[in-house]
């Protein structure tokens, strides 16, 4: 008996690769998920400040206000454009401009007096990523060319503490690392699902699934076939990109073990394949799928910790994406990619990411037996 049904499962999960493959549309979305997508998401994530458009009124024409000028170069800047004072909000309001610095008369006599004299620093705050961390850079930079002016040399005084700054697992700070592993990580959850899910609709929308309910198959064994066969798709994709795109087109070290990350994968996607099964029972047609997707895969990749540390998000939040899959997956696929962890690190991740597949396999398996009841 046992035996009958891995038959059946295999063969309907055959039956799943060859409608997969007869399936333009679905094959041209997994090249693209798996080869350019990543290679985009990897080299389009730009540095924290990198190329930021400024400019400088220079009331003072000073040798002061000159240095300053001159102190903003790429490749955190572009090179800065002298405005007029009436020029600046035109200039603002056209988006010409994220920084704006306004030098006022007198600077350096001020500076050189011993007074306080104020700079006016206008920031496009629409644009939040350079806006942020642009605004303090720009203070750092004029404070330290105004103490070097007055000090008559370069350089600064011995601090008191020296603090040395160790950066592990990505020396560099390169985004491209980041980057191109998060978008994996990302496209393993949104693609599983959407195999999934798109092979029932498609099997329902074409009247190939009355044809499953006359042959001695159960609803298990459907199920089964369909989780295996687009999960060894997906794995087999995630496999290629790792080696191919990841590693040799992009040249992002790997520190674990990637063998050890697809059996996280493949435990991840006995979750994600049973979500899209149960999601396509509830969905009635594809655009209705296609919405359920939207609001399902969102807060999954959003609050699972991928973009944003856990710890910042309020506790509520954190408590209910336990039940995710997505924040397991998510923090034991950083640990083996990122910081080269093994088995004895990770397996709790392991058995909260299985223990979520089988609740989610058991209430989309119940509530496919009721689809299907209905249909007969």
């Amino acid at each position: 008996m046992t035996v009958r049904r891995l038959a059946n499962i295999y063969r309907l999960g055959v039956k799943e690769l060859w409608s997969l493959w007869r399936d333009p549309t679905m094959l041209v979305l997994i090249v693209y998920t798996f080869t350019v997508a990543i290679y985009m998401a990897a080299t389009a994530m730009p540095e924290t400040l990198h190329k930021a458009s400024i400019a400088i009124v220079d009331e003072d024409r000073s040798p002061l206000s000159a240095r300053i000028a001159s102190a903003f170069y790429a490749p955190n800047f572009v090179p800065p454009d002298i405005l007029a004072l009436d020029e600046v909000d035109p200039a603002m309001d056209a988006g010409r401009y994220t920084f704006v610095l306004d030098i006022p008369p007198g600077f350096q006599r001020d500076v050189l007096a011993g007074r306080s004299p104020a700079l006016q620093l206008n920031v496009d705050a629409t644009r939040m990523s350079q806006a942020f961390s642009g605004s303090g850079y720009i203070q750092q930079i004029v404070l330290g060319e105004v103490g070097e002016f007055v000090q008559r040399y370069r350089g600064g005084a011995a601090a008191p503490v020296d603090l040395v700054l160790r950066a592990r697992f990505n020396p560099g700070l390169t985004q491209t690392w980041f980057g191109a592993l998060m978008e994996i990580i990302n496209q393993v959850t949104m693609l599983s699902i959407i195999l999934t899910g798109a092979a029932l609709i498609r099997e329902r929308e074409h009247g190939t699934i009355e044809h499953l309910l006359v042959m001695p198959v159960t609803p298990g064994e459907i199920m089964l076939a369909k989780v295996w066969a687009m999960g060894l798709v997906v794995l087999l994709a995630t496999a290629f990109s790792i080696v191919t795109v990841v590693q040799g087109a992009l040249q992002v070290p790997i520190e674990g073990s990637v063998a050890l990350f697809l059996v996280c994968v493949t435990l991840h996607l006995f979750a994600t394949t049973s979500m899209g099964i149960f999601m396509a029972t509830v969905a009635r047609s594809m655009p209705q799928f296609g919405l359920l997707m939207l609001l399902t895969l969102l807060p999954l990749q959003m609050l699972s910790g991928g973009t944003t540390p856990r710890e910042s998000m309020p506790e509520f939040v954190q408590t209910v994406m336990l039940a995710a899959p997505t924040t397991h997956f998510v923090a034991s696929a950083q640990a083996i990619l990122y910081r080269g962890a093994g088995v004895d690190v990770v397996w709790p991740q392991f058995l909260a990411i299985f223990a979520i597949g089988v609740v989610f396999f058991g209430i989309a398996l119940t509530r496919f037996r009721k689809t299907i009841s209905q249909m007969a």
